[in-house]
């Protein structure tokens, strides 16, 4: 033991309450050194190194040890305002320790909180990882100091509490998030608190960075203080404690809260951006195309168990293992301590899972503070003496505290949807501008072809009248002549040079007038030309318009297989940091569903003649060991009524049993139940028959029997028939139980049996609904695991037959048998994405995220929770009406 005598020259960090100073935009403490300013990524390659802080509590002496020590001084004696620490050997002689803090019986929880916990909930917040510790003998006040909820007096709040406090206040809820996990580790085995189902945790190791990860615990984002006092009371009522000698309620596990911390760094994005600018190397595409960086920081408080010895706690039996346990892990992390300390070249952090939890916190990257609690009682000097020297020996410890920053591709993936909508919706308006113009050049250029069309047309009609009327009337004029000139042959003679004249004239004028009319159709025709020729030209405009929108949707496509490219590159990059997810596939057992049947054999005892009441009645099994299976299943086929009715109650009461389950199916009792239902009218005897199929139905092998012999349509057949709300029940039951084979749901649905359950809705009887609605949950539970495994695609036989709505209205049904069951359908149809469309068109959002919030059964309500956080088109529909699960 390294014992230090006297006034040790121990490292000590200046008292009081830490102070915050700004530089360089980011925040530093002064009290414990500065931090790396927080620059770029490259600064979380190098580290500065940061000594283990170790503070010492006292706890005040309790009732036993006011009574049992009355006699005796404390076995420490503190100076604060020195910061060290006495432990008296005996009255004269007494060792002397320096700590970074001394805290006295009397130091507040708000004090100790800032000593021990604020300067590492600082480094948090601003990017580095930091661990708080508890370490002490039992019952010295380590889950005090730490896990305290103060829900009666608000000042006795410990740490943890305080730390949330602090966190939430500083974040930004736009930009930043913050989630938690809460384990205890027991026994050597990793479980969870959140989610007692998952008892045995691995640990996962990274092997390029040697950082450890627990990837199947629960996750949970924390948005407010109240959600996480909830989450602790969770956690609390789930840890293992016992009563010993020691201490009335004794922690049996190491519980450890794990806070993680995602913070966007403002200012450095457009710092580099305005860089580029000014270098001349800025562009929108390159801009678009920077993500974000954030900060990725983690806060580990950890509840050690108290040390204890046997012969003092009293511990035996299960509670001596587990104290065995305890002790073992604490003497792995003493042992790594050492060799830290020591700097020693092999240090055993695999010996244990606590020291391999807790290899970041000791000698790693991360900004640790130890608070060590000890008791003043003389009797356990010893206890106290090997806690203050693990306190000595933390103190030499260094880390490497390192600043973790990253590039945050999942913004960069959303402003990059966001581009694609833009260029999208422009790509579009561009075309639909196209579109609109090549038809009004098209009908502007058909407009004006048919007017100039038109227009030739009745200048060549007008100017053909107008000639051939000339024409007309010149011929006209001609024979008059021509008569004249008969009539008067020597006035002819004289007047034919003046005739020949005028003819000539009139010829000279009928060339002209030919020549003006030749010119003004040949006019009219290059305006046709020239008309065509603009509708050629418009016609090629308008292919080049096409050209111009065939390039652009071209241009369009690779943009998108771009994108798509760029989202799966991030998709893949981000996978390891978002497998968060765990499948919860929990639903209740088939059961029995013939439980009345005892009472409807006391009545078919009661109706019998009383000559047969004279004898004692002989139970059935041993009426089935003295009369024969054979005999009874021969009674079935009895030409009396009420002895077949008093054989199908007692096969039924057989069947109830599962040792006899077997031996009714060979002798061929299922075959016979079969026949009484197709051939019987008599509803006793169907309702019997099918409650005894619902019995035999549980076993797997009989479930493939019952669909080989038409089972299903049969009980399809006795639903549709019937009006017996008992007898509805018992097929119910029958079909439910069917509904949980996995390899039997194509064929049970094609036969009719899901249309069956959904047809004996009508019934409304709320027993028959709660069968309907557990057999809707074990079909949906079995699609969900065949979907799971690969084995299934495409949408949910049961949306396709149209049970959503049903199930959507009885979603919160007053009854709870039946609203349980519907609430872990609708969960189980939830989970595949290929549902999601349905389930938002139905309305079953709000009632999964009513289930997430209200739901009675922890189990249902985080799977609802899990299955709205996990659905991309669930939490596009979310946001888009603004929901918040």
């Amino acid at each position: 033991m390294d014992r230090q005598q006297g006034s040790t020259a121990t490292p000590k960090a200046p008292a009081g309450k830490p102070r915050l100073s700004a530089a360089g935009g980011a925040y530093r403490r002064t009290s414990s050194g500065p931090l790396p300013a927080a620059g770029g990524r490259n600064s979380s390659e190098s580290g500065v190194s940061s000594r283990v802080r170790v503070a010492v509590r006292l706890r005040p002496r309790n009732a036993e040890e006011q009574a049992a020590d009355a006699d005796f001084a404390d076995c420490v004696e503190l100076q604060p305002e020195l910061k060290r620490l006495k432990l008296r050997k005996n009255n004269w002689e007494s060792d002397t320790f320096e700590f970074d803090e001394v805290l006295t019986e009397f130091s507040s929880q708000k004090r100790v909180y800032e000593v021990v916990a604020k300067p590492v909930v600082e480094s948090v917040l601003e990017g580095y990882n930091g661990t708080v510790m508890a370490y002490g003998q039992t019952g010295t006040g380590k889950t005090f100091t730490l896990g305290r909820l103060g829900d009666e007096d608000t000042a006795a709040r410990g740490i943890m509490v305080r730390a949330m406090e602090d966190i939430l206040a500083d974040i930004t809820p736009e930009t930043d998030t913050v989630s938690l996990s809460y384990l205890q580790l027991y026994m050597e085995m990793i479980q969870d608190l959140l989610d007692p189902v998952n008892d045995n945790i691995a640990i996962v190791e990274d092997p390029r960075t040697g950082d450890v990860s627990l990837p199947g615990a629960t996750v949970v984002e924390v948005r407010d203080q109240k959600s996480f006092m909830d989450l602790l009371r969770i956690g609390e009522a789930h840890r293992v404690a016992a009563n010993t000698k020691l201490n009335t309620e004794s922690s049996r596990s190491h519980a450890i809260l794990m806070v993680n911390v995602r913070r966007a760094v403002k200012g450095r994005s457009e710092m580099n951006v305005s860089m580029s600018a000014e270098n001349g190397h800025s562009s929108s595409m390159m801009d678009s195309l920077r993500p974000p960086i954030v900060r990725k920081s983690k806060l580990v408080v950890v509840d050690l168990a108290g040390s204890e010895r046997i012969d003092k706690s009293g511990s035996e039996g299960h509670t001596l293992e587990e104290a065995k346990s305890i002790n073992l892990s604490l003497s792995s992390l003493g042992k790594c301590i050492n060799a830290l300390a020591e700097s020693s070249a092999h240090v055993p952090v695999r010996d244990s899972k606590l020291t391999r939890l807790l290899k970041d916190s000791f000698g790693g990257t991360a900004r640790t503070s130890l608070v060590v609690t000890i008791g003043p009682s003389p009797r356990h000097r010893g206890e106290t003496t090997s806690t203050i020297m693990f306190g000595q020996r933390a103190m030499k410890v260094q880390n490497m505290v390192k600043l973790k920053e990253e590039f945050d591709y999942k913004s960069l993936c959303r402003r990059l949807d966001i581009e694609l909508d833009k260029l999208i919706a422009e790509n579009e308006r561009q075309r639909k501008y196209f579109d609109d113009e090549i038809e009004r050049i098209t009908a502007e250029a058909q407009y004006r072809v048919a007017e100039a069309e038109k227009e030739c047309k009745v200048s060549l009609e007008n100017e053909k009248m107008k000639y051939h009327q000339e024409y007309l009337d010149s011929i006209k004029i001609l024979e008059e002549k021509w008569k004249v000139h008969q009539q008067s042959p020597k006035k002819q003679i004289k007047e034919e040079s003046t005739s020949n004249g005028d003819v000539q004239d009139l010829l000279q004028n009928e060339k002209m007038l030919r020549q003006s009319a030749e010119d003004e159709s040949n006019d009219l025709k290059n305006q046709l030309s020239h008309w065509k020729k603009m509708e050629a030209t418009a016609t090629a405009e308008v292919v080049r318009l096409r050209r111009m929108l065939d390039t652009e949707a071209s241009q369009k496509d690779k943009l998108e297989e771009e994108i798509a490219v760029l989202k799966s590159q991030l998709m893949q990059l981000s996978l390891d940091a978002d497998e968060t997810r765990m499948g919860l596939d929990t639903g209740d057992g088939p059961g029995k569903i013939f439980p009345g049947l005892d009472s409807l054999m006391s009545h078919s005892r009661n109706s019998q003649p009383r000559e047969q009441s004279n004898g004692p009645k002989a139970p059935v099994a041993k009426l089935f060991e003295q009369v024969g299976l054979q005999k009874i299943l021969s009674l079935l086929e009895s030409e009396e009524p009420d002895v077949r009715v008093h054989a199908v109650k007692v096969v039924a009461n057989l069947a109830a049993e599962e040792a006899n389950q077997e031996k009714i199916v060979e002798a061929g009792g299922l075959t016979s139940l079969l026949m009484l239902l197709r051939s019987s009218e008599d509803e006793t005897i169907r309702r019997v028959a099918a409650g005894a199929i619902a019995n035999l139905a549980m076993n797997e092998t009989n479930q493939d029997l019952i669909m080989a012999q038409g089972g299903v349509t049969l009980l399809s057949m006795t639903a549709s028939d019937a009006e017996d709300p008992q007898t509805l029940r018992m097929v119910a039951g029958a079909i439910a139980n069917l509904c949980g084979n996995d390899k039997l749901q194509t064929r049970l649905r094609g036969e009719g049996g899901i249309k069956a359950l959904l047809g004996m809705v009508k019934c409304g009887h709320p027993d028959v609904l709660a069968q309907i609605a557990r057999g809707i949950a074990n079909f949906a539970k079995c699609e969900s695991r065949a979907a799971t495994q690969g084995n299934k695609v495409g949408r949910s036989l049961l949306v396709d037959d149209g049970a959503l709505p049903w199930i959507v209205k009885n979603a919160n049904n007053e009854a709870a048998p039946i609203r349980r069951h519907i609430e872990l359908a609708l969960c189980h149809l939830a989970q595949h994405e290929v549902n999601a469309k349905d389930i938002v068109s139905e309305g079953a959002l709000w009632e999964l995220v009513r289930i997430s919030r209200d739901c009675s059964r922890e189990d249902i309500r985080m799977l609802a929770y899990r299955t709205l956080t996990s659905s991309p088109t669930l939490q596009s529909e979310m946001r888009r009406l603004r929901i918040e699960c």
